[in-house]
């Protein structure tokens, strides 16, 4: 202990030396013109700051460049905050190799080639003649080499913190900021997180009366539904107990066709210019909370860093949303939490590859994963999508940039497969469209209210008083997949999803309101899937349109408790009936104060009643009911086995599809009953994949007896949507007949989806 506060004396007189001497620091985020550099702010926690990162794909990336000017003439050291992100695991070559170019002239030595760790990279010493000079990252590769800082100080035995509390304070330090946080106003609700919850949760406030501050670390809203992630939006809006949540929701949702789909699906613009348009909503978009004011263990306010200029401001407040997906809120605020370290589902990096019909390049990587095409899913449809996880084993807060790295390793590894390997021929114009450098995490603290919902709950649907929002999605869970993990058993990249039986697909399961509070910080809100549920309860609640909507949720009981002056919890023990009658109104009802009259604006109106065809979870598919014949799709089958329900395959009949692990028992029954007796051709639909069998069993009953056929499910079927004709068969309009898809004997996963008969004449 002694030899630690010795170490830390030292380190502060240095610091205070190296303020005495000429010095400047230089944030690499603060550049004026980041040129093809993104701004990274999803490490802060670990490493200390946003950084600059060059994600060129392969590219170089265009110089990021600012003006600077330095306090004295004469000789500069200079360090360089970078490190070489490949070097963890001995990785031949250094991917992040980057220049600094000091008024259009590069630094001798080459940055992001040393240290597996975050460091002060020594660049060497500079002449300053003219105060006034240009800075420039000069990106060498394309391959997202990263650059937290720049440091030059005239005393040469003088090197910066490395890291934690005294690099902390050596930044503010050096950037001359004020001990005390500019003042960002004051609020009824402070709503930490812009993905669906948070979004959903500062609507929903405004609506009713209550002034909102949404922040928000990165330039756009939406989260994983944003189009730096790309996750589609699931989960069932407008059902339930109470069919009008999910208005708002609904109101600024992507219906993207695919998961990753492209940018402009994700509509990051709407998404900021509908919460712009409320008068109560103030937005901070760029601002990473980064500590947390308590007050006789309520929360009082919480400042936020301006992710460009470090500049740290308050924003005080009655009541907190944590919708930060981490429960950073939360965390720091000391609530009750759980966190799975090991055994959790990962954090997803999706790409997108196009053939643009000419030949592209892609230079040797030699530091990727070494994969062969056996190795890994091929990314058909040209995007690889959610199963691109990784991280299970690995700890879900402080390993998170070991896990995205990861992920690039494994996605770059695979796309030169694809240009390298025995399939090279067919990739000669292929080229890589996108890679999201935002993971995508499903899990990670989940926040204690007063109950905990569990699978168990689920399934027996076991009814609670203060049941809100439904959940729809399956209880779905995600584990490495066995085939995927041979050659890399101690971090599997390719996940598969086990689906729990159980949920009420159509109608939902209503999650309690009180998995929505603290059940020890009693001005604590959260919503999203930093909720209080289980590891399995998760599962189904962590989709974005549910998250959405217990957003909604938030944002109607924080109008109530600042009504009545009360915390959370009162609003189940003594207003309930208040909360039931705002979750029945519409999305777009407001208020002007939340003791005030609602009111429709002029202008708006209430949605249209849902759909019937909605009314089943997911994304619609083709409708049975406008294809020509008898159609029978697979919400009609009788199941036994364990099938999963899937939505990622496009073209599907209906609202999902079903598929079934190999070598295991599992059918699926169609029963058949014709209008007129006569011959039929008879049709299998299903959605082609690598990973389905080529010899799935179909057996069909008819008057003419029984027959069993195989079909390839991994090619597309010739007819129109992709069916598959078993042959023609006999009916008796008198009699059932079926059509029974099995996975006795199968050699990959059995798909079923839908059954057509067409009458031949």
């Amino acid at each position: 202990m002694k030899n630690a506060v010795r170490y830390s004396a030292l380190a502060l007189a240095l610091i205070i030396t190296s303020l005495r001497a000429e010095s400047l620091l230089v944030e690499a985020e603060s550049f004026q013109d980041r040129g093809g550099w993104e701004i990274d702010t999803q490490f802060v926690d670990i490493m200390g700051s946003p950084y600059l990162l060059a994600h060129g794909l392969g590219e170089p990336v265009k110089d990021a460049s600012t003006l600077v000017t330095f306090p004295a003439h004469g000789s500069y050291r200079v360090f360089v905050r970078t490190k070489d992100w490949v070097a963890h695991w001995n990785a031949s070559g250094a991917p992040g190799k980057f220049q600094l170019l000091v008024d259009g002239k590069p630094l001798a030595e080459t940055f992001g080639t040393k240290s597996a760790e975050w460091f002060w990279h020594d660049g060497g010493t500079i002449e300053v003649k003219d105060k006034s000079v240009k800075l420039a990252l000069h990106d060498l590769t394309g391959f997202d080499g990263r650059c937290d800082a720049i440091f030059f100080t005239n005393d040469t035995a003088f090197t910066p913190p490395a890291s934690g509390d005294a690099l902390a304070q050596f930044r503010k330090k050096q950037l001359g900021l004020s001990d005390k946080p500019v003042d960002g106003g004051s609020f009824d609700l402070v709503v930490v997180g812009g993905g669906y919850a948070g979004v959903g949760a500062a609507i929903s406030a405004a609506r009713m009366g209550c002034k909102v501050a949404l922040i928000q670390d990165r330039p756009v809203l939406g989260g994983n539904g944003s189009s730096e992630v790309r996750v589609w939006a699931m989960g069932g809006t407008r059902r339930g107990l109470y069919p009008t949540l999910g208005e708002i929701i609904d109101e600024f949702c992507d219906h993207a066709k695919a998961s990753p789909g492209t940018f402009e699906e994700f509509g990051d613009a709407k998404k900021e210019e509908l919460v712009r348009a409320e008068k109560f909503i103030s937005l901070f978009l760029n601002t990473r909370m980064i500590g947390v004011e308590m007050n006789a263990g309520k929360i009082a306010a919480v400042i936020g860093a301006d992710t460009h200029t470090s500049v740290q401001t308050r924003f005080a407040g009655k009541y907190f949303a944590d919708t930060t997906g981490h429960g950073s809120l939360g965390a720091l605020a000391g609530a009750d939490l759980t966190i799975k370290e090991t055994g959790h589902m990962g954090m997803s990096n999706m790409w997108r590859w196009k053939n643009t019909g000419t030949a592209q390049p892609f230079p040797v990587v030699p530091w990727a994963l070494p994969l062969e095409m056996a190795d890994f899913p091929y990314p058909k449809r040209d995007h690889a999508e959610w199963f691109w996880e990784t991280g299970f084993n690995k700890h879900p807060i402080n390993d998170l940039e070991y896990v995205r790295d990861w992920n690039l390793r494994a996605a770059f590894g695979a796309f030169s497969a694809m240009k390298t390997k025995e399939e090279k021929d067919q990739h000669t114009n292929a080229k890589l469209e996108w890679i999201a450098y935002i993971g995508g995490t499903r899990e990670s603290r989940q926040l204690l209210g007063d109950v905990i919902l569990t699978r168990e709950d689920i399934v027996a649907k076991k009814p609670y008083d203060d049941g809100s929002v439904p959940t729809t999605w399956d209880i779905d869970l995600h584990y490495p997949k066995e085939q995927y993990a041979k050659k890399f058993p101690d971090d599997p990249f390719i996940s598969k999803a086990e689906f729990g039986a159980g949920v009420d697909r159509k109608e939902g399961y209503p999650v309690p309101y009180r998995c929505l509070y603290s059940r020890n910080i009693p001005n604590l809100f959260m919503a999203g899937r930093c909720l209080s549920v289980t590891h399995e309860a998760l599962g189904t609640v962590r989709v974005m349109k549910t998250g959405g909507m217990l957003g909604e949720v938030v944002g109607k009981a924080a109008s109530i408790c600042l009504k009545y002056d009360c915390p959370p919890r009162d609003v189940y023990q003594r207003y309930l009936d208040e909360l039931k009658d705002l979750m029945n109104q519409h999305g777009k009802m407001r208020r002007d104060s939340v003791t005030s009259k609602l009111y429709m604006a002029a202008g708006d109106s209430a949605p249209p009643p849902v759909a019937a065809a909605k009314k089943d979870e997911g994304p619609l598919g083709v409708d049975p009911a406008k294809l020509p014949g008898i159609v029978i799709d697979v919400r009609n089958a009788k199941t036994t086995g364990s099938w999963q329900s899937g939505h990622g395959l496009e073209g599907y009949i209906g609202t999902h599809y079903l598929y079934h692990a190999p070598k295991k028992e599992g059918t699926a029954r169609f029963e058949i009953k014709v209008p007129k007796s006569g011959k039929y051709d008879v049709r299998e639909g299903h959605q082609p994949h690598a990973n389905r069998a080529t010899n799935t069993s179909v057996t069909i009953e008819s008057a003419d007896g029984s027959k069993t056929v195989h079909v390839n499910q991994r090619v597309a079927g010739t007819l129109p949507n992709g069916f598959v004709s078993l042959g023609i068969y006999t009916f008796d309009a008198a009699k059932t007949g079926s059509v029974t898809i099995s996975a006795d004997g199968a050699d990959g996963n059995v798909h079923a989806n839908a059954i057509q008969l067409v009458p031949v004449e």
